[in-house]
């Protein structure tokens, strides 16, 4: 419980706290006083008068004892009739006069007697309550109560108003204190306003950034032991934009565990002030941030490298869920079905709640029932009135942990003692049977501390370690321990088996499925009715515009809507989400590369990059089960094996024969070449055109090469006879690229057009070559792959997008818009199921074919022309002469080497690990690769 251990950082001393306070009250300042108990004589009241501190705030006056066996004193401006000056008995002394006032309230509420967590005491009745100010006249005190006292008497919505102008008019009179700088060369780049985001919780500040640290000082003294919050700019590990209320005003901020201050949550006052100082803030030198996109974290999943319970909360973050904030806590799914067995089978799948359906949906009567009256209804319709995250729903399960916060959110209270979290097989069936809708939290899963936390234990939120009073039951029993299912033995064990069948192979299997409606596209609009997964529309973000609401007590009105009703998270994934990857290819190594060479491809350090995951060893193997054969990489290095000036003009297309033992090349000096790896020469030069030639592609089981000319033809050269044998004029513009797959040949060409051909070359007859279908498109084709077999064809356009065709029904299945620019290659996995791309924007996609989700992306920040990879490795070729290594395993950029004086225009592999690469200065470049040996894993 991230929230309860940063609470601890704070003055452990101190029993005030904000959480004594409404939710979202704001704390102004304080004042040392005597507090004269009411019922006395001047004289007795004088003489047992109680030292303490007056703390003003925005719905309250606080009084706040230095004796701890008296109770903190709570007055709300609503129940106070009066504020004056008092002029009678002995308090009419000099040394009193100017000093001394008296509110006249009608009910006092006691909280913290004796520093017990309790419900609070609410003590009515009109009485006169005295206090004399110790260091301060009244002049300093009394006309803020009296507007906070006016402020009271108005509309919900007003008051906020008022109070709001108030707090700006306050903050514009405050300076930031430069002497708290820790170095006196730091510069201002920027300071403005903004409050501080704890749950429950809203603590209005100065924010400064300066060209080493980040400063956030209170316009209170909550914390006198840290009056201005600290954070050096290089401990910065994660800034993310956040939603608050449904508005873009968030930024959270996250460094290590190990730091005074590990994460800060900051709301602007509008998103343009936000976004600014996100810019800043990005633009810092010294700023050195980790993390991995989403896209990268999706492969990860896929390929097991990172557990359920992580990818969740990684997507509960790029939702906007946040322990910082209870109107957006991280949601996590009911897996389970079975709350009365003794024992907890993880084989069968009638123990598993249906993940494909919300909690409304899973009883089939109920979910007609809903239906019914969602005909019926007027728009906006919904289905569940009650949503699955709440503040109050993240309470109930956390009562017993954070019995402070619970008071907070129930004005002083505890909830009625039979509608606590008093057992999960109960809640469970009131979530198949009754109105709850309900979902858990990530604490029920959470095997681990968060960060470093003496004492924590897994399941302590189930468990009544404080000896908290919570009530009787109608039944007769004290609240007092969660009831566990029969399988749990005590709460460790409950979380220990709960976070086994998380990460179960049903749960793995079916999760996408509640992803889907969650973080992804069965959220809202058309899947989502189908999905019955429609909630009120206060939860929806874009629902409403509280910016446009004029009327503030409408707008006050909304605002505490959104916050009782929950909020849907940010739409993570706009089409299916992809399912995990059962075992994964590693047919081809990972490649290193050696020191420099005079005269050839420059090697260079690999920028910084992620720690490699539990699965990969220091030597880079796959971990795998004990017992089984995995592959190991040696440590050997990749080393340029030749480097050959082959051609006069831009080499646009290398490919090695089936066998290797060849490799063919084509420029746009209209010349294709044989050359001989093994005797490292060239073998035979032809021309064929006299344009320049755009690809070159060996045919199996031929001795064909079929050759791509910017003259709009396709040539078929036979290297057994030394000439082209066959040519077609194949479109109306230059051929781009070509394809071979299951025996057709698919080109494609700058007309927008892919054509697929049949080919056949009986021995000693004239090869024939026959169109089948053109597959149109609305810009010029660069690029084209297809699967192996043959089924299904990519195509990449000159304006960014991916085309999907179906060879049966040659009907385009998918199209997505993937790169900012042209879509430079295209290349699918040996599976079929995933489809790698290079383009303009410098960026290599990753794309799930199934669904067209990106599951991984890099950045080179240049145009990458050229593309291979073999599902765990990928070579990208750059416009300015680089080639680039990343290891999709580890997302590690593992080299970057300066190959050629201009583009990467091509880069090829052959079965026998050499690595080829053609640029625009005319050269091909041959390396080796590292080797790999079968080992047994003890």
């Amino acid at each position: 419980m991230a929230f309860l251990e940063a609470a601890e950082h704070g003055n452990r001393r101190e029993r005030f706290s904000l959480l004594l306070l409404e939710p979202n009250e704001i704390y102004f300042e304080d004042f040392s006083a005597f507090y004269f108990i009411p019922g006395k004589s001047d004289e007795d009241a004088i003489r047992k008068r109680i030292r303490g501190r007056i703390k003003l705030c925005s719905h309250s006056v606080i009084f706040d004892p230095q004796n701890v066996d008296y109770p903190i004193l709570k007055f709300p401006f609503k129940e106070i009739n009066k504020i004056e000056e008092s002029h009678l008995g002995d308090f009419s002394r000099s040394e009193y006069r100017g000093h001394t006032f008296f509110m006249e309230v009608q009910q006092v509420i006691e909280m913290k007697g004796g520093s017990t967590i309790a419900p609070f005491v609410f003590e009515k009745g009109l009485k006169k309550h005295v206090f004399f100010l110790n260091h301060s006249r009244l002049d300093d005190c009394l006309p803020h109560m009296h507007q906070l006292k006016r402020a009271s008497t108005l509309h919900f919505g007003d008051q906020n108003s008022m109070i709001s102008a108030i707090v700006q008019s306050r903050q514009a009179r405050t300076k930031f204190d430069k002497t708290c700088f820790d170095d006196l060369y730091e510069k201002i780049i920027l300071e403005t306003q903004g409050d501080r985001i704890t749950p429950l919780v809203l603590c209005p500040g100065k924010i400064v950034l300066t060209s080493s640290r980040l400063y956030f000082q209170s316009f209170n003294n909550i914390d006198p032991a840290n009056p201005v919050w600290k954070i050096k700019l290089s401990d910065i590990k994660t800034v993310t934009k956040r939603r608050f209320l449904l508005r873009h005003v968030g930024i959270e901020i996250f460094c290590p565990q190990n730091k005074a201050l590990s994460h800060l949550y900051l709301k602007f006052a509008e998103q343009e002030m936000r976004d600014n100082f996100h810019d800043k803030l990005l633009e810092q030198p010294c700023l050195d941030l980790d993390g991995l996109g989403q896209e990268n974290m999706t492969l990860r999943w896929q390929n097991g490298l990172i557990t359920n319970y992580d990818y969740l909360m990684f997507l509960n973050s790029m939702g906007d869920r946040t322990f910082n904030d209870l109107t957006q806590y991280p949601v996590f799914p009911w897996i389970l079905d079975d709350y009365s067995s003794k024992t907890l089978d993880l084989e069968n799948p009638a123990t598993f709640r249906d993940l494909s359906k919300p909690v409304g949906a899973l009883n089939e009567s109920r979910l007609q029932v809903l239906k019914e009256r969602y005909e019926d209804m007027p728009s906006p319709r919904f289905l569940y009135g009650s949503h699955y995250s709440n503040p109050g729903f993240v309470l109930f399960y956390l009562a017993r942990a954070a019995p402070e916060y619970l008071l907070c959110l129930h004005n002083g209270r505890f909830d009625q003692p039979d509608r606590m979290f008093n057992s999960i097989p109960d809640v469970w069936r009131c979530c198949l049977t009754g109105s709850d809708y309900k979902e858990l939290i990530p604490e029920f899963f959470q095997t681990e501390p968060a960060g470093d936390h003496d004492g924590w234990e897994p399941g302590a939120f189930l468990h009544n370690s404080k000896g908290i009073n919570y009530g009787v039951r109608q039944d007769g029993r004290s609240v007092n321990h969660v009831e566990l299912p029969p399988w749990a033995k005590d709460p460790e064990d409950f979380v220990r088996q709960h976070r086994e069948a998380l990460e179960c192979d049903y749960v793995t299997e079916h999760l996408p499925d509640w992803i889907d409606l969650v973080f992804g596209y069965k959220q809202t609009g058309m899947e989502a009715e189908k999905a019955n997964n429609v909630f009120y529309y206060l939860t929806y973000e874009g629902a409403v515009d509280l910016d446009s609401i004029s009327d503030p007590n409408e707008r006050a009105s909304i605002r505490v809507q959104i916050m009782e009703f929950g909020q849907i998270p940010r739409k993570v994934f706009l089409s299916p989400h992809p399912r995990r990857f059962r075992r994964l290819s590693m047919s081809v190594p990972t490649l290193e590369l050696g020191t420099e060479h005079e005269g050839r491809p420059q090697v260079e350090e690999p920028g910084a990059s992620c720690a490699p995951c539990a699965t990969l060893d220091d030597n880079g193997a796959i971990a795998s089960d004990k017992g089984k054969t995995v592959l190991l990489r040696e440590p050997e290095k990749l080393r340029p094996f030749h480097n050959h000036s082959l051609h006069k003009e831009a080499v646009q297309d290398v490919k090695f024969s089936v066998s290797g033992d060849q490799l063919f090349s084509v420029s746009q000096d209209a010349s294709l070449k044989l050359y001989s790896p093994d005797d490292k020469k060239q073998v035979r030069s032809f021309n064929i055109s006299k344009m320049a030639l755009s690809s070159c592609l060996p045919i199996p089981e031929t001795a064909t090469v079929a050759i791509g000319c910017w003259d709009n033809y396709i040539y078929f050269y036979s290297v057994d006879y030394g000439r082209v044998v066959e040519s077609i004029m194949a479109h109306d513009d230059a051929v781009s690229g070509m394809a071979w797959r299951n025996g057709h040949l698919i080109s494609a060409s700058w007309d927008s057009t892919v054509k697929v051909w049949s080919y056949h070359q009986p021995l000693r007859a004239k090869t024939t070559v026959k169109l089948l279908v053109e597959l149109d498109h609305e810009s010029a084709v660069i690029c084209v792959d297809a699967i192996e077999d043959g089924q299904l064809i990519a195509s990449g356009t000159k304006d960014g997008f991916i085309y999907f065709w179906d060879t049966e029904s040659y009907i385009a299945v998918n199209q997505n818009l993937v790169h900012q620019g042209a879509v430079n290659a295209v290349q699918f996995s040996s599976n079929g199921k995933r489809l790698a791309s290079s383009g303009e924007d410098g960026e290599v996609v990753v794309l799930d074919v199934d669904t067209g989700t990106k599951v991984c992306t890099f950045n080179a920040q240049a145009p990458l022309k050229s593309l291979w990879w073999d599902e765990t490795t990928v070579l990208a070729g750059s416009g300015d002469g680089y080639l680039y290594m990343w290891d999709l395993l580890t997302n590690r950029l593992l080299q970057k080497i300066k190959t050629h004086q201009g583009a990467v225009n091509c880069v090829t592999t052959s079965s026998e690990e050499m690595v080829a690469t053609g640029g625009e200065d005319g050269r091909v470049v041959l390396w080796n690769t590292a080797q790999y040996v079968s080992a047994e894993v003890e």
